[in-house]
């Protein structure tokens, strides 16, 4: 599947089919995982493949009972390691920068899965004390902490596409709320153009046509209102 048409397509799926998902998928997603970028290549993340039917139904008690766990064939708990962030980068290194790289994981998983033509589901919503507890976590990870979980599965609905807004509403040049004149042919979207040079054909025709009347009834009415061209009408009445 092409890049963009996978990130285009991709959407989250919440119902998943009992067919249990093959493990060369999965490797395929936790190696896409592990490829994400990172702030200074840490790539203080690691990784908890959840299968086992029991785990996932008391993990679904833990994440407000989604349904996207509840029905996942399989789980991947993304965990970040605040400790290695903030060494290098501080404070900022430890709230957001494995934040950030957590979340370029999460979006790699998704892409992979869809890519593959499995069904995915981020889950932000969950209580992290009990999923930490339920896996030891911080036990074996000093500074760990469950940052995200994707919830996986064959899809048992019809994908829904979500509406996205424009992108001349969201995007500005060079600073913020500065917009260009035509940002769709930035976006090379060209037929945004062709509508509006199809319009003006029309407006500019419909304006000649008027015009071409307008200059006809003059010239008719300078010659037909002359003496003598009303001399030879009358002729031609009588």
């Amino acid at each position: 599947m092409d890049t963009l048409e996978c990130i285009k397509s991709r959407t989250s799926i919440r119902k998943f089919t009992e067919q249990p998902v093959e493990f060369g998928k999965i490797s395929k997603i936790l190696e896409a995982g592990s490829r994400a970028p990172s702030a200074g290549n840490l790539q203080n993340w690691r990784f908890i493949l959840v299968t086992e039917k029991p785990l996932l139904r008391e993990l679904h008690n833990h994440c407000m009972q989604q349904e996207a766990i509840y029905h996942a064939q399989a789980a991947i708990i993304i965990c970040g390691m605040t400790n290695k962030a903030e060494r290098m980068y501080g404070l900022r290194g430890k709230r957001l920068y494995t934040v950030q790289n957590c979340a370029c994981v999460a979006e790699n998983m998704l892409l992979a899965a869809h890519a593959q033509g499995l069904g995915a589901c981020w889950i932000g919503a969950f209580d992290e004390d009990k999923v930490d507890n339920l896996f030891g976590i911080s036990d074996n990870l000093e500074d760990g902490r469950p940052q995200i979980i994707i919830a996986l599965g064959y899809p048992a609905e019809e994908p829904k596409p979500t509406v996205r807004q424009d992108l001349a509403s969201i995007s500005y040049f060079n600073k913020f709320a500065l917009k260009i004149k035509d940002p769709h042919l930035t976006f090379r979207d060209y037929s945004i153009h062709w509508q509006k040079q199809a319009r003006n054909l029309d407006y500019a025709s419909e304006r000649w046509s008027k015009k071409l009347k307008e200059l006809g009834k003059k010239l008719l009415d300078k010659l037909f209102g002359k003496p003598e061209m009303k001399k030879v009408l009358e002729k031609k009445k009588k």
